[in-house]
């Protein structure tokens, strides 16, 4: 990959084009209280968030986890990750898995105080005067690189005083335009008693559902500027943001299944991304990108932990 092309850039800018597997129906994201996220633009088109920022920044971090082997994919060995077991040695999650990475209550709100007193320690030149990013930077990438592409906030009060965080170097998100509802529904049957009492799930129960039909993109933006301000050496910088277009791609590729009434797939017209900015930079394919990261991580292997995936132990 030639990084010369983003030496001067501030972000990457990527869009596709979506399309349902089959059919043109649609389910999108729902939110307590709210349920879709519809709005209108200045000139009356009907839009829809179909999938949010912090939903898709989970589902680029489990796309390149192997859930059969409790472990990255293939491409990604090696790369450090904290990963939580109980008092048996019994696995219970990782920070890969875990919605807040490092600031899950797995890992940071455990009886066995040894992995927060140590993070304590090596962040402790940071508990007066204005924060160092830098250095939060270096300790991330040492425990979990993914923190720097997916932000983290380590809210607390015994860690810098609560200040420790980053927004993220990686972010995406799905919207879709000219909407219509799609308005349909149903109804679970009881043929054993069809007039029992719905609240306790017996008797027939009908329900009604809204799915959505329109124009779907997926937008995705890399920020470079963030990640050369960590101030890591030059391959940790690759890393990342090699990294980061390896989610894209796989996602892409593996990942769109977001629900049952939402399997989505790039259209023909656009089977690739479109890159916004810089217009000079064409992305690598999933193919490129698999055969680059594993020499960029062996290249890293001195700025992380050893062993690389260090294991935390979750007591009540």
């Amino acid at each position: 990959m030639n990084f010369a092309t983003l030496r001067n850039e501030s972000r990457i800018l990527m869009e596709i084009n979506l399309k349902p597997v089959q059919g043109s129906r649609f389910q999108p994201t729902g939110f307590p209280d709210l349920g879709a996220a519809e709005y209108q633009l200045n000139d009356g088109t009907r839009m829809l968030l179909l999938e949010s920022a912090q939903s898709m920044a989970n589902r680029l971090e489990e796309i390149c986890w192997d859930r059969a082997s409790n472990d990255w994919n293939t491409t990604l060995k090696d790369l450090p990750y904290v990963k939580v077991e109980d008092e048996n040695e019994q696995f219970v999650t990782t920070s890969v898995l875990e919605s807040h990475r490092l600031n899950s209550p797995y890992i940071l709100e455990s009886g066995d105080k040894t992995f927060f007193n140590q993070l304590k320690e090596e962040l402790g030149g940071l508990n007066e005067g204005r924060v160092d990013l830098r250095v939060l930077a270096k300790i991330l990438l040492k425990y979990d690189p993914s923190c720097l592409l997916h932000g983290i906030f380590l809210a607390k009060k015994n860690l810098a005083g609560g200040r420790l965080r980053l927004p993220r170097a990686l972010s995406a998100f799905i919207e879709a335009k000219n909407i219509t509802i799609a308005a349909s529904g149903g109804v679970k049957l009881d043929d054993v008693n069809p007039k029992g009492e719905a609240q306790k799930g017996f008797g027939h129960v009908p329900f009604h559902r809204d799915e959505y039909t329109g124009d779907i993109t997926a937008f995705f933006n890399v920020d470079l500027a963030q990640i050369r301000g960590y101030g890591l050496p030059e391959v940790a910088e690759e890393l990342l943001v090699t990294l980061a277009l390896y989610k894209i791609q796989k996602v892409l590729r593996d990942g769109l299944r977001l629900r049952t009434a939402c399997d989505l797939e790039p259209t023909a017209e656009t089977p690739e991304l479109v890159v916004k900015r810089p217009h000079s930079f064409t992305v690598p394919t999933l193919a490129e990108l698999e055969e680059t990261l594993p020499r960029l991580i062996q290249q890293t292997k001195e700025h992380f932990a050893d062993p690389a995936v260090t294991t935390v132990c979750y007591k009540k």
